[in-house]
This record gives structure tokens, C-alpha cells and sequence, in this order.
């Protein structure tokens, strides 16, 4: 696990115990920190409790008292098991019912909104900080081995980027791993070694947590409306977003891409400036900045435009936004100084995320691809846009009452099987566009219509444009039904 110099002899409130608040306390207890630690879900709790060989809070089951200390509070109770490990010092305990002061942060899950939850205004009280995993991984920078931080974040295309840089790296023979909002969390992997690019998915809320992450490479793929629940309107949430360049050195490099409104506009406010150094895809001596950054070619060289809403090199890298995705990547590792032609390589060789437009399996010259990650219209607008004849499986627990945005994309439909809670609507609706559609009503048997349907050089497609809680307890459940369903094909 990562360790930091920084912690040592310092005191830190946890606040969340899944799976990178369980890390952040390993790494707190193990550089020497003394940690309370808290979740409102009492089997989460459990996990920290006698038997693993920690520390605990009285009876084992934390200590909820305004007037209580860190080093008033007992590390122990005896009758409840083994006594903590050596240099270990933690305790079970409500930060919202703890008095924090002398506490270096409060570390809390991205998830907790900041704008609404209690815990910002009882740390403010006492002049603690609200800090993340990220925060803690910035801070311990400096005991690790000699690398490099990669720092993407934007509205849609995190994800994609973030494992095509780190693909990249991987194809170079560069040691790096995923971090930040994918993968497992940062605190709890083994430091790479010297010469390593730790490549971080962020998101706004990771980054609201974060005030020293100094990323060699920083990447902004898009910005469009979201999560504003969470902020002051639109221009708090791009506010949000550009702390990532806010926190770098000046010598660092920043990364947009031309083909976002948002991305001109930074680019030239950026560059205006003369304060930072900024790459993105545009060259004054190019007409179309496509043909700068297009696809490669077999011999590493760019391809024209044409080539942007089907590439065949890359099979994994389908469609418009998967170009821009592309475009983003191969900026970032140039910046790292990787070659062209291995950067050519490893876009030919890459292999979708699950549930991001995933290639399953082919039979007959029909392919069949897993979005399940598309839970609404929006995401799986640029899925339609990538092949030209598609048999759609949608449906599920709807987040409106519409398609619009999917519509631009109708004639790419040639049939559609709906399922879930949405199916009758969505059967309507497209309907009323001219489509032929069929109830299925379960995903097994719209993979069983769909392949009756489709012809050789078609796709079947689940990008359900919904929810999944109707029929799945998540996207990645549905994800893997529709993969069995395939399986059941004889196809993989």
C-alpha cells in the first residue's frame, strides 16, 4: 500500500468504510497515523472490529461523546479480541460527534455531498479539512519512487481515456496503474516503481477534495451540465473542473481537446495568458485540426477525417466520441514523450472497458456489443452514432420520458426490442419514429430476437438508455446477463 512520511504522528477522522475508506485507514495506520474511522452501516463497521487485529472503540463499538479526544479514547476493549498490531491506533467513533481538534483532515467518500451533509459545517467549527484519497495520495507523493501523475477528468469519456492512456503506457513497457474513480483505490496499491505513471480517473467530487495533486499531464475531455445538484449551477461545476490545472506547476502540461466548445474556449483563454503550457489537436497550418490528430495508420502516420466515425484499426474505438476519447489519449502520451508508432499500436490492440461498448462476440458477420453503462439517452446517443445498422436493446427503469436525444441517430436503428419498465413507452415512441419494434420484455429474449433478426455486417446492441434497478441491482449485473444471454447463443 502507498505510505506517506507526511501522516506520521499526525490524527485523521475517516468518514465512509467501503472499499477506499478501508484503504485510506490501512494506509493511515501504516505510515503511522492515528485514525478514527466511521460509517453510519454497522456491518461496515464490522470489518474493523476485533479479529482483524485493529483497535476499536469501547466495547467494540465506538464511542459517540462531543467531548471526546483521540487520545482520551480507548484503542481497545480487551474481552473483544487480540490487541491491535503494533503502531497501530485506531478508533471507532462519529466525527460528527467527536471533537476534532488537532486533527490534520477529515477524510471523506467523494459521494458525501459536501453542500448538504453536516460533516463540512461541525470540521469548519474546528478548522479541519475536508480531504479525499486523492489528497492523501498528493501528500505522500514525495516518499514514493521517482514517476509521473496523469490526471484526466471531464463529463463523459473519463473512463475510456484513463485505460486507453494507461494502454498506452502498458504498450510502451511503462509500469502504470489506474487509479482515482476506476480501478481499485489509490491508497491501497503497491508504489510503482521508479520511472512509473500513475494514470487518475477524477472526478468533480474527488477533485473537490483534493488541494496538492500537482499531475504532470492534466486532461479535460468535455464539460456539459451535470451533477449540479452539487454546485452552484453550470458554472460551479466547470468552476469544479479546472482545479485540476489550478493545482499544477505552470511547466506542467494541460490537455484539451479542440473538438469541444469548452476545449477552444480554455485553450485560447490558457494559451492568451501565456502561463501555461497547453497541447490540444489545432495547428494555424492546418485547415481541419481532424487531419492533424486523426487515426494512424499501419506505419504510425495520421489518416484524414473520413476515418473518424467508423475506424477500423481500432476496432475497440468505435464512433465519433470514441475518436475524441482517442484524440485525448494519444495528446496525453505524446506529452509523456511515447512514441507515435506505439501509440499507433496500442489503439489497434485495446480492448473496451465492460459494459462500454463491449465487443462480446461475432457470429455470422453480426457483432454483439454491451453499453450497459448507458443509462440514459445521452450515453447512448454516441453508441447509435458508431455503427450504421444496429438492433437496439433498450429499456429498463427510465430517467425520462423521451429519446431525443438518441433520435438524430434513428436511421442507424433497424429494429428495436425493449425491455423493462420502459419498453411500452419506448416501443411507442419509436413506433411514432417509423421503427419496427418488439416487445421483448426480458433481456434474454431480446438477445434471442435480436440475433433471429440480424443480418451479416449488422450489430446487436444493449445500450438500454435507462436504469437498471427495475430487472438488475446494477448496470454491471445487466452487463453480464446479456453476455450469459450470448453465451446461451453458442457464441462465446
Amino acid at each position: 500500500m502507498i505510505q506517506g512520511s507526511a501522516f506520521a504522528g499526525k490524527t485523521y477522522a475517516v468518514l465512509g468504510l467501503a472499499r477506499s475508506g478501508l484503504a485510506t485507514v490501512d494506509a493511515l495506520l501504516a505510515s503511522g497515523a492515528t485514525v478514527v474511522a466511521w460509517d453510519s452501516n454497522e456491518a461496515a463497521r464490522a470489518k474493523i472490529l476485533p479479529g482483524t487485529g485493529r483497535g476499536t472503540g469501547v466495547a467494540g463499538g465506538g464511542v459517540a461523546s462531543s467531548d471526546t479526544q483521540p487520545s482520551k479514547l480507548p484503542l481497545h476493549h480487551p474481552a473483544d479480541g487480540p490487541p491491535p498490531r503494533s503502531g497501530e491506533d485506531l478508533v471507532l467513533a462519529d466525527p460528527l460527534e467527536t471533537d476534532l481538534t488537532g486533527f490534520a483532515g477529515v477524510v471523506v467518500s467523494p459521494g458525501v455531498p459536501l453542500n448538504k451533509h453536516p460533516i463540512s459545517a461541525h470540521a469548519a467549527k474546528f478548522g479541519v479539512p475536508i480531504i479525499g484519497d486523492i489528497e492523501l495520495f498528493a501528500q505522500a507523493r514525495p516518499d514514493l519512487p521517482p514517476h509521473k501523475v496523469v490526471g484526466i477528468t471531464g463529463t463523459n469519456g473519463k473512463s475510456t481515456t484513463t485505460a486507453l492512456i494507461h494502454h498506452i503506457l502498458q504498450t510502451a513497457d511503462i509500469p502504470s496503474l489506474m487509479g482515482g474513480n476506476i480501478g481499485l483505490p489509490i491508497m491501497g496499491r503497491d508504489p510503482l516503481p521508479a520511472g512509473g505513471v500513475y494514470v487518475l480517473e477524477l472526478s468533480s467530487y474527488q477533485i473537490d477534495l483534493t488541494f496538492s495533486l500537482d499531475c504532470d499531464v492534466a486532461v479535460l475531455t468535455n464539460i456539459t451540465p451535470d451533477h449540479l445538484d452539487r454546485y452552484n449551477g453550470f458554472e460551479g461545476y466547470v468552476a469544479s473542473k479546472l482545479r485540476l490545472f489550478e493545482m499544477q506547476d505552470p511547466s506542467h502540461i494541460g490537455v484539451f481537446n479542440w473538438h469541444t466548445e469548452f476545449g477552444q474556449k480554455l485553450y485560447r483563454e490558457l494559451t492568451e495568458s501565456g502561463e501555461r503550457e497547453i497541447w490540444t489537436n489545432y495547428d494555424d497550418n492546418v485547415v481541419d485540426p481532424y487531419d492533424l490528430w486523426g487515426p494512424f495508420d499501419e506505419n504510425g502516420h495520421t489518416a484524414s477525417r473520413d476515418h473518424l466515425s467508423t475506424q477500423p484499426d481500432w476496432p475497440s474505438l468505435q464512433g465519433p466520441h470514441n475518436a475524441q476519447n482517442a484524440i485525448s489519449a494519444i495528446l496525453a502520451a505524446s506529452a509523456l514523450g511515447i512514441a507515435d508508432e506505439t501509440i499507433s499500436q496500442a489503439l489497434r490492440t485495446y480492448s473496451s472497458l465492460p459494459h462500454r461498448m463491449e465487443r462480446i462476440a461475432e457470429r455470422g458477420g453480426v457483432l454483439f456489443v454491451n453499453d450497459s453503462k448507458a443509462t440514459n439517452a445521452t450515453a447512448t446517443a454516441p453508441a447509435l452514432a458508431a455503427y450504421p445498422a444496429v438492433h437496439w436493446i433498450l429499456g429498463g427503469q427510465p430517467k425520462s420520458d423521451d429519446l431525443d436525444d438518441c433520435a438524430p441517430h434513428f436511421d442507424h436503428v433497424r429494429a428495436a426490442y425493449t425491455i423493462g419498465t420502459a419498453g411500452p413507452m419506448f416501443a411507442r415512441i419509436l413506433r411514432e419514429a417509423g421503427k419496427t419494434v418488439t416487445e421483448s420484455g426480458t433481456l434474454a429474449q431480446a438477445v434471442k430476437d435480436a440475433a433471429a433478426a440480424a443480418k451479416p455486417g449488422e450489430v446487436v446492441m444493449l445500450s438500454p438508455a435507462c436504469a437498471s434497478f427495475d430487472q438488475f441491482s446494477d448496470y454491471e449485473a445487466r452487463g453480464d446477463a446479456f453476455r450469459i444471454a450470448v453465451k446461451g447463443l453458442g457464441l462465446c
